[in-house]
């Protein structure tokens, strides 16, 4: 994307300014048989409204420590392009005990009420919805976010040589962040309107930057798969046909 971006969010708003009707993340969830489609626009959309969450109702500031506990999804994309937009560290996986805040799946709310701050749940049904019963000491994601704004501006200009994302112990800023995406990009083949199929978690480098940040910063898109291993040899050949894949970056 342009050669001056220098955080994450700065990779989005490139995305947007070339072609916002684009799909950038298509996810499936093969347990569920989910499908969703994210244009740049509406993924750019949520992505506000996730960070007006953040910066407004929850009171993050910059430097402070999320720890996020969920799955490679759509919605922890989103999450994490709103930390990166708000100055907020991500650490993927981190121990909520240490952490500011905490944003968890179903999954991880025993592990998440360690967290002595802010505490946000995700159901991660189908189409956003949210929890039948929400957990007791969490806010709602699907039951907060609709009504938060549409533009986001953050209080402090994000500094691009702070901390942004941890992940498997390793740490990098937003710059140096956005350099490896674009490493990785070259690397991976990936240019303008390519689409790389992946079914790595997002528990490492290598699965976030194929899940997301080596496409956003090539104006590429990715389709996002969830229990991937569940599909068969033949329906993952049609989906890569049907989906137009160019790239693909882990079978499981």
């Amino acid at each position: 994307m342009n050669a001056i971006d220098r955080t994450p969010a700065d990779l989005l708003r490139s995305s947007l300014a070339v072609d916002p009707a684009r799909p950038l993340v298509t996810f499936y969830d093969d347990a569920t048989g989910e499908r969703v489609e994210l244009s740049v626009a509406t993924f750019a959309n949520w992505v506000a409204k996730t960070a007006n969450l953040l910066q407004g109702e929850l009171a993050a500031e910059p430097g402070d420590r999320l720890a996020l506990l969920l799955p490679a999804h759509w919605q922890s994309a989103v999450w994490l392009l709103a930390c990166a937009s708000t100055g907020v560290t991500a650490e993927v996986g981190g121990d909520p005990a240490e952490a500011d805040l905490v944003v968890s799946g179903p999954d991880t709310l025993e592990e998440a009420r360690a967290c002595a701050g802010e505490r946000v749940a995700l159901a991660l049904r189908p189409l956003g919805g949210r929890f039948p019963q929400p957990p007791a000491g969490f806010s709602d994601y699907a039951v907060e976010v609709p009504s938060q704004g549409d533009r986001f501006t953050p209080y402090a200009p994000v500094d691009p040589a702070a901390p942004a994302l941890i992940v498997g112990g390793l740490e990098l800023s937003g710059e140096r962040l956005v350099e490896r995406a674009r490493a990785d990009a070259a690397e991976l083949g990936l240019a303008q309107g390519s689409r790389l199929l992946t079914g790595l978690g997002y528990d490492s480098w290598e699965g976030l930057s194929a899940g997301l940040f080596a496409p956003l910063a090539a104006g590429a898109s990715v389709v996002l798969c969830r229990h991937l291993d569940r599909v068969s040899e033949d329906r993952l050949r049609e989906r890569i046909e049907s989906e137009r894949v160019t790239v693909t970056a882990g079978r499981h």
